[in-house]
Parts: C-alpha cells; sequence; structure tokens
C-alpha cells in the first residue's frame, strides 16, 4: 500500500511556509494524540505519520529532497525511523523527539516547571511585588499630605552583593543540568523536561554560600518609605512606588511595591466622588419661618446657608465648589446641604400648651397633611361603594 502524501497527511498545500506547516502539523498532533483518542485503535499509527511528514517538511534540505523525489528520497536507511533504532516516525533531522515535538507536548500537558523552550533560566529573577493598606482621613485625602510608612521585606544582602556566594563571587554552572537548568527523562517515546533538582531551573549554583543571607542573596530588613498621598485619592486609589518590592534573586531588579488608599469615614461628611453631602438638623420653626443655618466646610471654615421659609425635610442647598478636589485635573465637587427638620422632645407644659394652640391655627397651612388625608377619605369612600 502506497504512503501517503506528507502534505495530505498535514492538510496543507505544497506552497506552505515553515509555519503554516508547523501550525498544521500541531493541531493534528493534538488532534490525534493517543491519550486523546483511547477509543480510536488507528489513532497512534496515524499519530506516528503525521510527526513523520512533519520531521520531513520542517527541514528545508529534507522538504527540498521529499518535493523533488517523493518517498523514494528517504529509501535506503535514509527515511524517518530507519536510523539509529529509534521509534519509527520520529527519525530524521537530528533524531530527537522532544525538538520535534516540543512546541506541541507543552501545548497538550502545560508548561512543566522548568518552562517553556529548551533553553535553560536566566540565574536573574525579578523580585516580587509588594502591597501596603494605607488608611487616611478624608482631611487628608481633600488636601494631600505625606506619610512615612515601615514595609518589611526582603533586600539585597550587603555581604554578598545579591550573588547569593561569600564575598561576593559569581555563581557557577550547575554540572546537573550544564546551566540548562531543566533536566529530560526518556518515557516511553516522549522526552520529559523537568526543573534541575540540583539549582532549581537557576542553570546555576553557589559553591561557597554567603554566611550572612544562607546563599539566598537576600535578607529581611524593615525599610522606611516616605509617600506622597495626592489630593483628591478616594477608597480604591492605587499608588505605585516603582523598586520599592522586594529585591530580586542573584542581581535581578526588584518589584514594586503598590500602596492601596482607603479614606475613613468621617463624622460629618459624607463622600460620592468629588461631592460631599452634610445632614444638618433644623428646628420645626426655623424650617417653618425660614432663616439662616452655619454649617462646616472640609477645609476647616464655615458658611452660612440661608434656609427658605417653609422647608421639609430632605431639602437639599449646594454650596458650588466646596468638595473634594479633581484627582486628577482641576476644580472641586459640591457640598449638598440635606436639611432634618427636628421634632422637639421633653416639653414643658407651656411649650405643650402653645404647641397644641399652633396645632389648632394651622389646620390649613399644611398643604402635604391636607392632600394626604383628602387621599384617605376617597380611598374609604371607594371601599364603601
Amino acid at each position: 500500500m502506497a504512503k501517503p502524501d506528507f502534505y495530505d497527511l498535514l492538510g496543507v498545500s505544497r506552497s506552505a511556509s515553515a509555519d503554516e506547516i508547523k501550525k498544521a502539523y500541531r493541531k493534528k498532533a493534538k488532534e490525534l494524540h493517543p491519550d486523546r483518542n483511547a477509543d480510536n485503535p488507528n489513532a497512534e499509527a496515524q499519530f506516528k505519520e503525521v510527526n513523520e511528514a512533519y520531521d520531513a517538511l520542517k527541514d528545508p534540505e529534507r522538504k527540498a529532497a521529499y518535493d523533488r523525489y517523493g518517498h523514494a528520497a528517504f529509501d535506503g536507511g535514509m527515511g524517518a525511523g530507519q536510523r539509529g533504532g529509534g521509534h519509527p516516525g520520529f527519525g530524521g533531522g537530528n533524531g530527537d523527539f522532544a525538538s520535534a515535538f516540543s512546541d506541541v507536548f507543552e501545548d497538550l500537558f502545560g508548561d512543566f516547571v522548568g518552562g517553556r523552550g529548551g533553553g535553560g533560566r536566566s540565574r536573574a529573577s525579578r523580585g516580587s511585588d509588594l502591597r501596603y493598606n494605607m488608611r487616611v482621613t478624608l482631611e487628608e485625602a481633600y488636601s494631600g499630605t505625606r506619610k512615612t510608612i515601615r514595609v518589611p521585606r526582603l533586600s539585597e544582602c550587603e555581604s554578598c552583593e545579591g550573588t547569593g556566594a561569600e564575598g561576593g563571587a559569581e555563581p557557577v554552572t550547575c554540572p546537573t543540568c550544564s546551566g540548562m537548568g531543566k533536566v529530560r527523562a526518556q518515557q516511553g517515546f516522549f522526552t520529559v523536561e523537568r526543573t534541575c533538582p540540583t539549582c532549581g531551573g537557576a542553570g546555576q549554583i553557589v559553591k561557597n554560600p554567603c554566611k550572612a543571607c544562607g546563599g539566598a542573596g537576600r535578607k529581611e530588613k524593615e525599610a522606611n518609605l516616605s509617600v506622597n498621598i495626592p489630593a483628591g485619592v478616594e477608597t480604591g486609589t492605587r499608588i505605585r512606588l516603582s523598586g520599592e518590592g522586594e529585591a530580586g534573586l542573584r542581581g535581578g531588579p526588584a518589584g514594586d511595591l503598590y500602596i492601596f488608599v482607603n479614606v475613613a469615614e468621617h463624622a460629618l461628611f459624607k463622600r460620592d466622588a468629588m461631592d460631599l453631602f452634610c445632614r444638618v438638623p433644623v428646628s420645626v420653626a426655623r424650617a417653618a419661618l425660614g432663616g439662616e443655618v452655619e454649617v462646616p466646610t472640609i477645609e476647616g471654615g464655615r458658611s452660612r446657608v440661608k434656609v427658605p421659609a417653609g422647608s421639609q425635610s430632605g431639602r437639599q442647598m449646594r454650596l458650588r465648589g466646596k468638595g473634594m478636589p479633581a484627582l486628577r485635573g482641576s476644580g472641586n465637587g459640591d457640598m449638598l446641604i440635606e436639611l432634618a427638620v427636628e421634632t422637639p422632645v421633653n416639653l414643658t407644659a407651656r411649650q405643650k400648651e402653645l404647641l397644641e394652640e399652633f396645632e389648632k391655627l394651622s389646620a390649613e397651612n399644611n398643604p402635604e397633611s391636607s392632600s394626604f388625608f383628602d387621599k384617605v377619605k376617597g380611598f374609604w369612600d371607594g371601599m364603601k361603594g
């Protein structure tokens, strides 16, 4: 039986580019992998055919030979699976299946601890980012402030200058993985890469660990940092301090410190973005007759607000520009004064007498009450009908 055409196996044309051939191969290999086709007895054979096709077409010279001579180009011991006693379907090129199949293998099973690709890790790695939760008052959020904070973090060891080696000596190449950071193990027809157990994937080891840091290159140390809190911050505002996180490993760059701001609740004001709300109690007489009330402002000043005669609870007056400043921009929000008409308590006999007289005289001066009871009367009459 004639062998199938390699291009047909991968589902590409003869003019396909190397990237197109690789993408087609990865797709086919994932579809036909035996571990994903346990109920298909032909999956393994088809899987090997696809790998044989890719092994021939991925190399420009072998591809050119195949385009000219077809399968005959690999006859006489030169074909895939014919050399070195290797597994059928995985020969050709450098004879290393892991090299031909590593991308698909990672797609199927995810990254191993050693990371993607065949190269070793750099010995240096970036330090971790840190988070600091800062609580500020509403007054501080209004005017802006500067605070000093104490942050415990891993800092570069001064004795070894972050190398982890005594006297600041440079680490040496790991003898187990030859600096690759990974070791390979054969499992069936798979070559599995794992993190090197000797160097932990760094590719280098420290022969004489620094006594001060135990070879880590970092030591825990508390840092005092000055943080500028701009005017207009609100709960959830994030401030980034570049390079103020933990020190990197073995000379790697430091991480960042993120300040998360939480603005405390205020006894007088409630905040809504750039606006402030202040609930001001007024007496029944003041609300009825009108007048003025003195209210505080967030910067510590005072403003006099006119209360219109006949004001009801919940009525609001606006003080322009007396709210919070914009965090990134110009201008201020407003301050809203909300009236709360207060009912008097613990009345004297004389006060009760005057209020009872007032009630008799003001029956027609309460339009909302009159309207409500007219509606109630209509409701009851309707129920009787």
